[in-house]
């Protein structure tokens, strides 16, 4: 029996009775002999388990119920309001027992269907230290599958919105020493003032806490069950000594790059210093442990175009003022392309204005010269470093570019296909464009830890990438990112790009760029045209850095 639960006999029946609270777990021991008397229960009423949604006085019963028994420190009794149990008893445990959470209170919101709304307010308490702990979180009410009760849908983000599966909270000395990250310039970067760097400030924390000099504090923690993963610290009760950690960021244009991101529901940004390589900032928005903007993998559109053309230029089956042809529409191996609207453009217009008005036909049209289905694929590693083990300092996902043939490799011309991205490769890609040379992104030095960083095999020829660049300023100037670039001041280039993604009714916005000595890009989900969109988003950030 658990500790804490009291059996009692109601009508015949047992009732198991936890935390004061009696949940109606009845056992039918079956007739008594006594003629009909009220004790027993008949074998088809037994039976009877409802069905359907919970009711919401259901609804309001166990989830009030549940908050009751939690905030008593009654982990059992909480754990048997669920739907799991044997999966929500320890994690429910260790909110006291290892968190050293304690004087819970736990204020509900209105339920919106089955899901209800709310706040804890709390304290945390450890050798003699204390501080006040509040967040917010949700939780389902579902009709269990055999019992037909009303249960808690056990998630372990019912106890706090970032634990994860398997997962711990932690009270006590820190892992690992905090960190002071600063910017290039000193600056001290925070997550409460800067977001987007709370995973990134976590990572680094991991990686050379230890190495700089600090010493550890009592702090409140998740502890993830991927040990490679970075502890998230919620509170802390007592400082340690931080250590300092230098990075390659520019806190006025990580500010910029915060602002840009938040005036849409989804989107990322990134920046890079193309002579150096430097990440200058990294934003997102919603910001979660997975860094959208360093790890994720999307088709870039039309942005990819800087890649295709520099692979066109370099074969010499293009140049930047020779005449293409740009018709509405194109098939290659029976599939077919369109550009945007079915546009055109008239007989003896040149590269440079197909990829300023990102004409996708004009690139297709190409592909029966190019007579090499992985020319895309080896310009991208050779030259723009895309798929090599970046050591950037944080975990990042360094772009792909597979092998494809037919229908699959012309798409990948326009960005669209296999090709995987995130808007730090395409922030790097726009960097060795605008140099001819590949740095890898980095965002503390490499002397913190003197690891290795990724090379390119090679640089584009001065030509080619004299050619990239004009054909890029022509694009800002009078092309299709314009608008978005007009108030971007300095030597300045573009590359939009929509990106269709299949059962989305609305192409991902995306747009990269340059203005002197800094490149950036982003995307916006479900942003439509890239200039629109994802255009404002790079302006912003590179007015800021410029």
């Amino acid at each position: 029996m658990r500790s804490g639960a009291k059996v009692a006999v109601v009508g015949g029946a047992f009732v198991l009775v936890a935390g004061g609270i009696g949940y109606g777990a009845y056992s039918v021991l079956g007739d008594t002999g006594g003629g009909g008397g009220g004790g027993t229960q008949s074998a088809s009423q037994s039976s009877k388990v409802k069905t359907g949604p919970p009711s919401a006085e259901e609804i309001a019963e166990t989830s009030k119920d549940f908050f009751d028994a939690w905030a008593a420190g009654d982990a059992s009794a909480a754990a048997l309001l669920t739907n799991n149990e044997a999966g929500a008893e320890p994690v429910l445990a260790s909110y006291g027992e290892d968190a050293h959470i304690g004087k819970v209170k736990i204020t509900p919101g209105p339920a919106v269907g089955t899901k209800v709304p709310y706040t804890v307010s709390a304290t945390v308490a450890y050798e003699g230290k204390s501080k006040p702990l509040s967040y917010a979180s949700e939780l389902t009410v579902v009709r269990g599958l055999t019992t037909g009760k009303a249960l808690v849908d056990w998630e372990p983000t019912v106890v706090h919105p970032q634990l994860t599966e398997g997962a711990t909270l932690k009270t006590g000395e820190s892992s690992t020493p905090a960190i002071e990250a600063v910017d290039r310039n000193g600056t001290v970067l925070t997550k409460e003032k800067y977001p987007s760097l709370g995973p990134i400030l976590d990572t680094l924390r991991q990686k050379y806490g230890e190495k700089s000099g600090g010493s550890a504090g009592i702090e409140t923690w998740i502890e993830p069950a991927d040990s490679s993963q970075p502890d998230v610290n919620l509170l802390t009760l007592s400082k340690g000594k931080p250590g300092k950690v230098q990075t390659t960021l520019d806190a006025n244009t990580q500010a910029a790059a915060e602002r840009a991101v938040k005036k849409f529901s989804e989107a990322s940004v990134v920046a890079v210093k193309p002579s150096t390589g430097a990440i200058r900032a990294v934003a997102n928005n919603p910001v979660t442990e997975f860094n959208v903007a360093l790890q994720g993998k999307q088709a870039p559109g039309s942005t990819l175009k800087i890649m295709t053309s520099a692979m066109l230029l370099e074969k010499g089956l293009v140049t930047a003022n020779g005449a293409v042809e740009c018709p509405k529409d194109a098939m290659w191996q029976g599939r077919s392309f369109h550009n945007l609207d079915h546009f055109d453009l008239p007989d003896g217009s040149t590269f440079t204005q197909s990829f300023a008005q990102s004409c996708n036909t004009a690139f297709i049209k190409l592909i029966d010269d190019t007579k090499d289905d992985a020319a895309l694929p080896k310009i991208a590693k050779d030259v723009f470093g895309i798929g090599l083990d970046w050591k950037t300092g944080v975990v990042t996902t360094d772009g792909s570019v597979p092998e494809e043939v037919g229908g699959e490799a012309a798409a990948q011309y326009i960005g669209q296909g296999t090709v995987q991205m995130n808007v730090l490769n395409m922030a790097s890609i726009t960097a060795t464009a605008r140099t001819g040379t590949f740095r890898q992104p980095i965002i503390v030095p490499q002397s913190l830890d003197n690891r290795e960083v990724a090379t390119a095999s090679r640089s584009l020829s001065p030509s080619v990438t004299q050619q990239l660049t004009t054909m890029m300023r022509a694009t800002a100037a009078w092309g299709t990112g314009a608008n978005a670039m007009a108030g971007v001041g300095g030597d300045k280039g573009a590359k939009t790009g929509s990106a269709e993604v299949g059962g989305q009714s609305t192409s991902n916005s995306w747009f990269t760029g340059f203005s002197n000595d800094l490149a950036a890009a982003a995307v916006v989900q479900a942003g439509g045209h890239g200039g629109d969109a994802a255009g404002p988003v790079v302006a912003e950030v590179l007015k800021a850095g410029g």
